[in-house]
């Protein structure tokens, strides 16, 4: 439903969609999930040089991928392959979520993972890997995330 119809039926006019900026730097979230503490680091793209000075006391990542900027799929994917690769990440759970799904420009699921060659880099991996779409804006998706981190919280 486009954002004009929503004003059809009954509802406030809400205008444009609010625009969604790169992380640049690191931000630090707590969240409680099934009352054990989980502290979050985000990381920006343009951090990825550092990356490894975090990745010892890392038990798990989350690895986003900005699939409506097409540009960039190589360039995630060199990340992601680097990340996989790190030592003190070979046992780590990995979620891949594909982002900015709500978007038009997206590829299609399957387009995407073509791209990245989701299915070999699983098959390679030393990590459990979870792939899921997500539209962090409209928060489709983010129910399935939380539930995610509380699986592999509960290890």
């Amino acid at each position: 439903m486009s954002w004009s119809n929503l004003s059809v039926h009954g509802l406030e006019e809400l205008g444009e969609p609010p625009s969604t900026l790169p992380t640049v730097g690191t931000n630090l979230t707590d969240l409680k999930l099934k009352k054990k503490k989980v502290t979050l680091r985000e990381l920006g793209g343009c951090m990825g040089p550092i990356w490894p000075s975090y990745f010892k006391d890392c038990s798990s990542v989350i690895f986003m991928v900005d699939s409506a900027n097409i540009a960039q799929i190589s360039a995630s994917c060199i990340q992601l392959l680097s990340v996989l690769s790190a030592e003190p990440l070979h046992n780590a759970s990995v979620l891949i979520l594909f982002n900015k799904r709500d978007m038009p420009c997206t590829m299609s699921l399957i387009e995407i993972k073509s791209l990245f060659r989701m299915d070999d880099i699983i098959a390679s991996a030393t990590q459990p890997i979870t792939t899921q779409e997500l539209s962090a804006r409209s928060g489709q998706g983010l129910q399935e995330v939380l539930s995610w981190l509380e699986s592999i919280t509960v290890k």
